[in-house]
């Protein structure tokens, strides 16, 4: 039997999961938890098999809490199930510990798949991706479909998206428990990658990425 503990913060998302996954006959769901403090309390008090969690988490990144299972439980196999682009978070997911990243959009039977594939020792992700992953490493370089935000930290990728989400450097450093000068280091490092000359033109880009991220999702 694969004990499953789900991460994401829409209780209609875990209600469904629940639902799906407890119809097959060696999955069962062991615990949930809406954000990363309650997923690391837990997961060491229910000891599942694998953890499915959510890229974007209420006051926390997903892929902080991966790389927090990886560092606690090095064992515990993790699939990320969220709507974010594959195509800019799948390598992100990996990098920090994920065995699998599955889009909402994809077919119920993806997931279940996903979560067999990795049980068995695999790695599971889209063909996308894994095309993606190849012409990586046949060209020792970043395929010319990757987003300009590529170059940045999974932290700055964070700070882009709350800043297009029209959050004020304060509001930003009290969402991610940080200083104001970190998040004033992190805006500077991130228009030197992306080559934005001011505050002007780091907020517009910000908003556009946002924007355009939402727009894959409907």
């Amino acid at each position: 039997m694969i004990n499953i503990f789900l991460v994401d913060d829409h209780p209609l998302i875990r209600k469904g999961l629940s639902q799906l996954l407890g119809q097959e006959d060696d999955m069962q769901i062991c615990g949930e938890a809406e954000d990363v403090p309650s997923a690391l309390k837990g997961i060491p008090q229910t000891g599942p098999d694998l953890v499915i969690a959510d890229i974007s988490l209420r006051g926390n990144n997903g892929l902080e809490l991966i790389k927090n299972i990886k560092a606690l439980y090095p064992h515990l196999k993790v699939l990320v199930f969220s709507m974010h682009d594959e195509v800019v978070y799948a390598q992100r997911a990996l990098r920090a510990g994920a065995r699998a990243y599955v889009m909402k959009q994809e077919d119920a039977d993806k997931i279940k798949a996903a979560i067999r594939r990795i049980m068995e020792g695999d790695i599971y992700v889209s063909q996308k991706v894994s095309d993606q992953l190849l012409h990586q490493i046949v060209n020792g370089t970043a395929s010319s479909s990757q987003s300009p935000v590529d170059r940045l930290s999974d932290r700055e990728l964070e700070v882009v998206q709350s800043i297009g989400n029209g959050l004020s450097t304060r509001e930003i450093a009290g969402s991610l428990n940080v200083s104001v000068k970190t998040i004033e280091s992190h805006r500077a490092h991130i228009k030197e990658k992306l080559n934005l000359k001011n505050a002007t033109e780091l907020v517009q880009f910000s908003v556009q990425w946002v924007e355009h991220e939402n727009s894959k999702m409907h």
